[in-house]
């Protein structure tokens, strides 16, 4: 077994003993569910890091953009687990099972969140996963996890794979001095914006990538891709979920917000992969925080939601009719819908 650091023994321990509440993933149609994987391994100091992808130039939506793999189930009889296990073996080649696994490898379901509301309407259920990798040997002298499970790519859907310092994410600045003062920008930006009369905290991190960090698909044969790919996944983690008003929101920051964000600030300008920094924003940059917070038990050094996931909101729409297993043309969350569903009688 590699080695792991005290504090991401005990991440790992409190991701394993986490019970998530009752989800209503399971009562949303087919159409509307969808899960990713939130993988995490130990780098060789033994903290640990947390998989990401950049979605490929030639997708309709969402090109460039960082995401945790993942997407919409194919069957009803498939759990959030399977969904996500079968749509990061297709977009980052991650095997279904360990025995396809280089040896020594192995892949644990830690836990489940609770479901996220994208803005599309999907119930997105993050899963928790630990890929242990083996300790050295005479065959692997020199395990190194992300060089020898990532770098098998669906250039369709992935341009790119990159790994991120998962403690980070709860902090405001980069935790590495060497990021802070040779890599071009900052870690973290964020901003309370108003979504439907609610407060909804944008967090932003921009993470430094290098070589080491970063394994790329035939960068070639996607730019050369014009056509569209169909995409079950294209508007999952990168869309804004429902929110609603943090009790952790102070006085400021409710007299602070911004209107909601224009569509250009979901647009990645230049080619994604040549900056230093990867920004990692929207649903998944808020399941990347709570994740966090219940692997090390504390709370962001920057302002937040309070609440986990969207398990009320998304039951409240179920009740009034909204989650229908087609989505009807043009039809979109707006404050009446919004409104109707917060007053719906559970």
């Amino acid at each position: 077994m590699a080695y792991l650091s005290p504090a991401s023994k005990k991440a790992i321990a409190n991701l394993r003993a986490y019970t998530s509440p009752t989800t209503n993933w399971y009562k949303c149609p087919l159409t509307r569910r969808a899960a990713v994987l939130i993988l995490l391994f130990a780098d060789r100091g033994g903290d640990l890091r947390v998989v990401l992808t950049i979605r490929s130039a030639g997708l309709k939506s969402y090109a460039g953009q960082a995401a945790l793999p993942g997407g919409k189930a194919d069957h009803l009889n498939e759990n959030p687990f399977t969904v996500a296990r079968r749509e990061a073996f297709e977009e980052i080649g991650l095997p279904m099972s360990d025995h396809r696994l280089p040896p020594g490898y192995t892949v644990e379901h830690l836990t489940e969140l609770p479901a996220n509301l994208a803005m599309t309407e999907l119930g997105v259920r993050p899963c928790v996963a630990f890929l242990q990798a083996p300790a050295p040997s005479p065959r692997n002298r020199d395990p190194n996890t992300a060089r020898d499970i990532l770098p098998k790519l669906d250039a369709r859907e992935v341009a790119a794979v990159f790994t991120a310092p998962f403690f980070n994410f709860l902090r405001e600045k980069d935790l590495d001095p060497a990021d802070r003062e040779e890599v071009p920008g900052e870690w973290y930006k964020g901003s309370w914006h108003s979504w439907h009369e609610s407060a909804w905290r944008m967090h932003q991190f921009f993470v430094p990538v290098s070589p080491a960090t970063v394994f790329r698909a035939d960068y070639e044969k996607v730019k050369k891709m014009s056509e569209p790919v169909p995409e079950a996944s294209a508007d999952i983690t990168s869309s804004k979920p429902a929110a609603v008003k943090s009790k952790g929101a102070s006085a400021k920051s409710s007299s602070s917000l911004q209107p909601p964000l224009p569509r250009s600030f979901y647009s990645i300008g230049g080619d994604a992969l040549a900056q230093p920094r990867y920004r990692v924003f929207g649903m998944t940059a808020r399941i990347l925080v709570d994740c966090a917070r219940v692997a090390y038990g504390e709370e962001p050094e920057y302002e937040h939601n309070s609440h986990f996931g969207d398990e009320d909101m998304i039951e409240r729409l179920l009740t009034i009719g909204r989650l229908a297993p087609i989505k009807k043309e043009g039809e979109v969350l707006t404050r009446d819908v919004m409104m109707k569903a917060a007053n719906a009688k559970m």
